[in-house]
């Protein structure tokens, strides 16, 4: 860790902040928490909003986790709410899902949105607020599950403040996304210092694959206790259209060769990588190639720019008669262009885990993906897709190529990759072993 940071390069002249805990009067004494409080569990994520519309800047990966696992736990029997920050003064402040599962947006700082690299300056104020919201409803959360760094820091105080046991889920490692970036925030120092305390407190730190579990301890710290726990996605839901049906839906031929790429625009994901691979693809100039870039964007925010970006390599590379940009995706369509692809790329520079790979796999189609980070385990080489080296242009064309010129060796692919998914990373599997661990912390307080 200290060699880490050390490599990093000088940031700002703003230092980090001390925060007081100033809310007594919110403090509760855990060991008097009721019956009907047993079951119940925080999950946090402060950026994060579960209840948000995906696909949305800096709405990805961790919106759906969160979500998924909140409304997982409590068809599991579980009492769950998600806590996040609001964002519009027209946002509901509680969003129901389900029985027992529902989001409470809390107020911290203006009521605007605010990225991530900004937003530990309000931390201190979510916190005052999740103090406040249990003092008003009279219950008290046994079980923190914070996800993200920053939540994580709430979730630390937590435990000083009232006792709470602490799970923590990264979905992103400062430590690794730092080495590959040129503009290094502010903050970074702050997030550092602070993960590097997560990993080393909290009673539970859920690693999403192996690749994950190895980052923490090869550059935070070898204390603290790691499980490890995948991430989950819906079979059901994802395995529900076969191709042929899916392509009448969204008005592709059956003949059309789909190249599919699901997810936010950021630098980061590498669009670019796939946008340049299909231009060197062998099928270059078959008519019936098809580029798909699903995912939503907000004029004049960061995405919007990357947006912007890749429409314009799009334009260099004279594939705009082939590409089609589907917009945010969501509920009513996702699956559909999952089942309606030959493959679905991942080109990503780093990904601590990946939901696209599986959500893709449960739906029957190859993954091509870069090999780094969870991307390693979820996806196995040459039998439910292929790895590639990140932003390598002819490798992500040729494992393209290999797909698009074998129906049987798609459809192999295709059937490991159900198989995979189903055995590893079902929603209600991934919950039931968190539950053990749940269950663990709650005997702590009633010993």
């Amino acid at each position: 860790m200290e060699v880490l940071q050390n490599s990093i390069k000088p940031i700002g002249r703003r230092e980090s902040k001390t925060f007081e805990i100033n809310n007594s009067e919110a403090k509760i004494i855990c060991a008097k928490f009721s019956k009907e409080d047993i079951n119940r569990i925080a999950l946090i994520s402060v950026h994060g909003d579960p209840a948000v519309d995906f696909g949305k800047e800096e709405a990805g990966g961790q919106n759906v986790y969160v979500r998924n696992l909140g409304e997982e736990l409590a068809r599991l029997g579980w009492n769950v709410d998600m806590f996040t920050r609001k964002v519009d003064v027209k946002q509901q402040t509680i969003v129901q899902h389900r029985n027992n599962c529902r989001t409470i947006r809390l107020k911290a700082g203006p009521i605007a949105f605010i990225g991530r690299d900004n937003l530990f300056d309000y931390a201190q104020d979510f916190l005052n607020s999740f103090l406040d919201f249990q003092k008003e409803n009279k219950v008290f959360y046994p079980i923190i599950h914070s996800n993200y760094w920053i939540s994580g820091w709430v979730g630390l105080q937590l435990r000083k403040i009232q006792g709470s046991k602490q799970l923590h889920t990264y979905h992103s490692l400062g430590c690794i996304k730092y080495i590959s970036v040129d503009n290094i925030p502010e903050v970074a120092n702050t997030r550092l210092k602070y993960e590097k305390e997560v990993l080393e407190n909290a009673e539970y730190i859920i690693a999403t694959s192996p690749e994950e579990e190895r980052d923490m301890r090869n550059y935070m710290s070898s204390k603290g206790t790691i499980e490890m726990v995948p991430c989950g996605t819906d079979i059901e839901r994802f395995n529900s259209e076969k191709r042929e049906e899916a392509r009448k839906k969204l008005n592709f031929k059956e003949n059309d060769k789909i190249v599919l790429y699901v997810g936010r625009f950021d630098y980061r994901k590498g669009i670019e990588t796939l946008v340049r691979a299909v231009n060197i693809s062998k099928f270059r100039n078959d008519p019936n190639l098809k580029l798909v870039i699903g995912g939503g964007w907000t004029v004049g925010g960061s995405d919007g720019n990357e947006r912007e970006r890749i429409g314009k390599i799009v334009a260099e590379c004279n594939l705009d008669n082939i590409t089609i940009f589907t917009g945010q995706l969501g509920p009513s369509n996702l699956h559909l262009y999952y089942a309606a692809a030959d493959c679905c790329v991942v080109p990503s520079h780093y990904e601590p885990f990946g939901l696209v790979p599986i959500e893709a796999m449960a739906s029957g189609t190859p993954v091509v993906a870069s090999e780094v980070g969870g991307l390693k385990y979820t996806i196995v080489n040459e039998k439910t897709g292929f790895l590639c080296p990140p932003k390598n242009n002819e490798a992500f064309a040729n494992a393209i190529d290999k797909i698009l010129s074998s129906i049987e060796l798609r459809d192999n692919l295709a059937k490991n990759g159900v198989q995979r998914v189903t055995e590893l990373f079902k929603w209600e599997n991934v919950c039931i072993r968190l539950g053990k661990l749940y269950n663990k912390l709650i005997a702590e307080f009633l010993n």
